[in-house]
């Protein structure tokens, strides 16, 4: 145990999402917090999480809790610390499909209970408040058997847990309000949930092109609430209910049914929308290799509507409104791109923006950035990270169109890159590698006066070429999408066991996973061979307006180099220098900008 300070509020669950953010709302308005945890990573990263959120962790106390064993399995110390709490918040449940019927019910209905049973003999209690579910809390089957069998161990052992509290609760005489949240999505300013399962998992699905048909019909419902809405209501709920029993159901109406929110979640990632849809039914009968869905996520697709009366009026009450829908929708969807769909380690989170008719994917300042830098093949913009993380001056960094998390362009590359940087106010390095060195020597001649210097990092025009373009596309293409984390490794030449490469290679690797990617990859890959588009970037080059960097790997020689530009090659490097040796990459951009300036 860490206490600090007496608590007035025990908030149980506090490592999971909802628990998470509702910790830090009751934190930020001044409240003294008990977090109650199983210890261990989940506890740290809980703290780790609020400090670097700037919340007042002093007003913190952790304590271990145990809610599937009565009395919630509390040692004597953890017990006289929370004797003043006045408020209980139960966030604590297993939010996992395919689980067991005793599992289930262990985690969701005896904990529940046990959480009950133990809030009841506070000497100063205020307010029991419960989470449940959206479906939980309606008039059900009153047979066991049949409400597991019909709902599935998750949602049956929540709506049993729904009606089991509010019997004990009303036989007791507790207060308790009985809190049933709709889909918790993201941060609606960050995108941030950490929660990848449920309809996280069908928008994965549309990203990666596996969502042909839309499940349920025309009015099929799957209502939202962000997640710092809803940490802002459930901390409001003690300040407003009172007397005995209270429900609410907490979701935004103004989602769009299922089908108009995942056609306008396609539009915004940029990708294929379903073409049509599937009934329920039809669903429920069809195997689960063929769907590809856990059959219990199926309970959730139905057209009916909820009563949120109730909640409104409290939320009114405390001045809270829903943030806009869509706006909190693709905020949540870019913030899923960026975690990879929980698949990748920790990053900077990017988002999808409209560039000259293309959905590009872009992380860092978009007005001022000191440094611009396109990745080379068959790597995203994830892999310059190792070296923006040695320089001290913003950096903007676009995933290529078509390539990495980028839609297909419409038009040519320059005019993309043209449009880029139509807004930004700075005069910045423009940063390549290998393939993604071509645009920005092309924009370099055509906008000198925007251009603060050029590094281009193993620049693919001035290489040899092993095979002929003709011969490489095929093999290029079909290789790709089979490619495995440990195979890029060792083609790009860099040691296991560097962590600050894992998200760089394990975003490429999920990218060529994508429809039409791998595609593109080799596409670009052989127009680059050509001696037509060579012979053209050399003679740029050549001529180029503004100083130039050639940044080449010892293992990769570059040919032709103009003997104005300055050459740093880089021990033991192979074509990914910035990848091997980010700190002489990181140098050598520094220094080409040291004379950079603003555009006037």
């Amino acid at each position: 145990m860490t206490a600090i300070r007496t608590p007035d509020t025990l908030v149980l669950g506090a490592t999971g999402l909802i628990g998470r953010h509702l910790t830090a709302e009751l934190l930020r308005s001044g409240r003294s917090v008990a977090a109650a945890t199983r210890g261990g990573p989940r506890e740290e990263a809980l703290l780790s999480w609020l400090r670097d959120r700037g919340l007042p962790t002093g007003r913190l106390t952790t304590v271990r809790v145990d809610a599937t064993r009565p009395g919630l399995a509390l040692g004597a110390d953890d017990a006289r610390t929370l004797e003043s709490v006045r408020d209980v918040h139960n966030c604590a449940a297993v939010y996992r499909f395919g689980m067991g019927r005793q599992e289930a019910r262990t985690a969701n209905v005896d904990s529940a209970l046990h959480v009950l049973d133990w809030a009841a003999g506070l000497p100063g209690l205020r307010r029991v408040v419960h989470v449940t579910g959206y479906r939980a809390g309606a008039p059900t089957t009153a047979d066991t058997d049949r409400l597991y069998r019909e709902h599935g161990a998750y949602e049956a052992s929540k709506i049993e847990a729904d009606t089991a509290v509010r019997d004990l609760a009303e036989r007791e005489g507790l207060p308790l309000t009985v809190v049933n949240p709709a889909t918790v999505i993201g941060d609606s300013v960050t995108g941030e949930s950490g929660q990848y399962i449920g309809l996280a998992e069908t928008i994965r699905d549309l990203w990666f092109g596996r969502l042909p048909l839309a499940p349920g019909g025309p009015a099929t419902f799957v209502p939202v609430v962000t997640a710092d809405h809803l940490a802002r209501f459930l901390a409001a709920v003690p300040e407003h209910d009172t007397g005995g029993v209270r429900a609410h159901w907490v979701l935004d109406e103004s989602t769009p049914n299922l089908r108009e929110l995942l056609h306008g979640l396609a539009r915004h990632l940029g990708v294929r929308p379903p073409r049509g849809s599937v009934p329920v039914g039809l669903l429920r009968r069809l195997p689960r290799a063929v769907t590809r869905t856990e059959p219990e996520t199926l309970t959730f697709l139905s057209d009916d509507r909820y009563d949120t009366a109730s909640a409104n009026a409290l939320a009114a009450a405390a001045g809270l409104a829903h943030p806009p829908v869509w706006t909190s929708l693709t905020r949540w969807a870019d913030r899923l791109v960026s975690e990879g769909f929980g698949a990748l380690p920790d990053g900077v989170p990017g988002g999808l923006r409209p560039v000259a008719g293309t959905r590009t994917y872009l992380t860092g300042d978009q007005v001022s950035p000191s440094y611009v830098l396109l990745h080379g093949l068959p790597l995203d913009g994830e892999s310059w990270r190792p070296v923006a993380n040695l320089l001290d001056s913003p950096v903007l960094v676009p995933d290529l169109p078509g390539l990495g998390r980028s839609g297909p362009s419409p038009v040519p590359d320059a005019v993309w890159f043209e449009e880029l940087l139509g807004s930004v106010v700075s005069r910045p390095v423009l940063v390549g590698h290998s393939a993604g060195c071509a645009p920005l020597v092309r924009y370099a001649h055509a906008r000198p006066e925007r251009v603060g210097g050029l590094v281009l990092v193993a620049p693919a025009f001035l290489q040899g070429r092993s095979l002929r373009p003709e011969h490489t596309r095929p093999l290029v293409r079909a290789a790709l999408p089979r490619l495995s984390a440990e195979r890029l490794r060792r083609m790009a030449g860099v040691d296991e066991g560097r962590d600050d490469l894992d998200r760089a290679v394990a975003s490429a690797v999920l990218d060529l996973r994508r429809p039409g990617v791998a595609a593109r990859v080799a596409r670009t890959l052989s127009e680059g061979r050509r001696a037509s588009s060579r012979t053209e970037l050399r003679a740029l080059l050549a001529s180029c307006p503004v100083p130039v960097t050639v940044v080449a790997g010892e293992h990769d020689p570059v040919e032709a180099v103009d003997p104005r530009h300055r050459v740093i090659r880089v021990p033991g490097a192979g074509h990914h220098p910035q990848l091997v040796d980010p700190r002489t990459v990181a140098e050598a951009v520094a220094g080409a900008g040291a004379g950079r300036t603003a555009v006037g």
